[in-house]
C-alpha cells in the first residue's frame, strides 16, 4: 500500500483547499518580511505548483505525473478554482503552458558581515492573496470530496497512488458544527485507488510561533484541551509509513510513528514543509 511509483500510466492527483477569509489579513513574520496569512499561503502554494511542474520536466517536456486542483473559500461563502482560467483541474503539463503573472518581491538577506541587505527576485504567480468574509471549509471540503471521488472513479486511476488533499485555513469553519466537519473528512479519507486511501493534510497557520504547536504528531502525542486542535487530530489522516522517514528528518530521530498529517499553530516555515512532505516525497519515474 502506498507504494505505486508515479507515472505518466500511474498518475495520482492534488488538491489544496485554500482558506481566503477575513482572518487571513493579519500580519505574520514570514521570511524576514511582514506578510498577511494570505500573502504568505499563496507565496507558498505558488511555489508548491512551480515544484511540482520542475519535478515532472524531463528532457522531452513535462511529462503528465498528476492532476492539480487549487480551490479558495471565503468571502460570502464562495467556494470556487484558483487554477488559471477557473479550471477544475489541470494536468501538470496544461498548468505549465499557462502563462503565469511575474511578480517581483523584496527579501532581507543578511550578508557574511551581519548586514542586512534587500533582494529582488522575480517570482511565477498563480495565486492571488485573498482575505474576505467567512470560512465555508465544510462546502470547500465537500467540492474536495468529489474531486478526489470522481478522479478515483476513473478506470486509467484505479491502480494508482491516491490522491493527497491539502487543506490550510487559520481558523474555523463558519457552514457547519465539529460533527458535520468530522464525516466530511472521513468521507474523503474513504476514498481510495487500489494503492490506498485518499490522504487529507490539515493544516492550521497561526499569527506567529508562539504556544503549542502540533506537526505532524506522533504517536506519543495527542492534542491537548485546545478543542480545535482536537478537531483538526480526529479529521486528518493517518501518515502511511513511506512517510515517516521525511517527517522524522524534519521532527528529529527521536520521532515515533505513526504520524497524523495535520499541524496546529503552524508558522508558515512548517506550511511549506507540510506540502513538501505531503507532495515531493512521491517517487516519480
Amino acid at each position: 500500500m502506498y507504494a505505486r511509483s508515479i507515472t505518466r500510466t500511474h498518475r495520482t492527483a492534488f488538491v489544496v483547499a485554500i482558506d481566503g477569509s477575513g482572518s487571513m489579513a493579519e500580519p505574520i513574520r514570514f521570511r524576514g518580511r511582514s506578510a498577511t496569512k494570505a500573502e504568505a499561503v499563496a507565496e507558498v502554494a505558488d511555489e508548491l505548483l512551480f515544484e511540482l511542474i520542475e519535478r515532472a520536466r524531463r528532457d522531452d517536456g513535462v511529462r503528465d505525473y498528476y492532476d492539480i486542483a487549487l480551490i479558495g473559500y471565503g468571502g460570502d461563502d464562495r467556494v470556487e478554482s484558483l487554477l488559471p482560467d477557473g479550471a477544475e483541474t489541470l494536468t501538470v503539463a496544461e498548468l505549465a503552458a499557462r502563462r503565469p503573472v511575474l511578480r517581483t518581491r523584496s527579501e532581507e538577506l543578511r550578508l557574511p558581515d551581519g548586514r542586512i541587505a534587500l533582494r529582488e527576485t522575480t517570482f511565477p504567480q498563480w495565486v492571488a492573496p485573498h482575505a474576505a468574509g467567512q470560512t465555508p471549509m465544510c462546502e470547500a471540503l465537500r467540492r474536495c470530496r468529489d474531486l478526489a471521488d470522481a478522479w478515483c472513479a476513473r478506470a486509467e486511476n484505479a491502480a494508482s497512488f491516491p490522491p493527497v488533499v491539502f487543506n490550510i485555513t487559520d481558523g474555523e469553519a463558519t457552514d457547519c458544527d465539529d460533527e458535520e466537519l468530522r464525516a466530511v473528512a472521513a468521507q474523503i479519507r474513504s476514498l481510495g485507488t487500489a494503492d490506498g486511501n485518499v490522504l487529507l493534510i490539515n493544516i492550521h497557520l497561526a499569527a506567529d510561533d508562539e504556544g503549542r504547536t502540533l506537526f505532524f504528531p506522533g504517536a506519543d502525542e495527542r492534542p491537548g484541551p485546545n478543542r480545535y486542535a482536537q478537531l483538526l487530530y480526529d479529521c486528518s489522516s493517518q501518515m502511511p509509513a513511506p512517510f515517516d522517514k521525511a517527517i522524522r528528518r524534519e521532527k528529529g530521530p527521536g520521532a515515533l510513528p505513526p504520524f497524523r498529517g495535520m499541524s496546529f499553530n503552524a508558522s508558515a516555515t512548517q506550511l511549506l514543509t507540510m506540502l513538501n512532505i505531503g507532495s515531493i516525497s512521491i517517487k516519480t519515474e
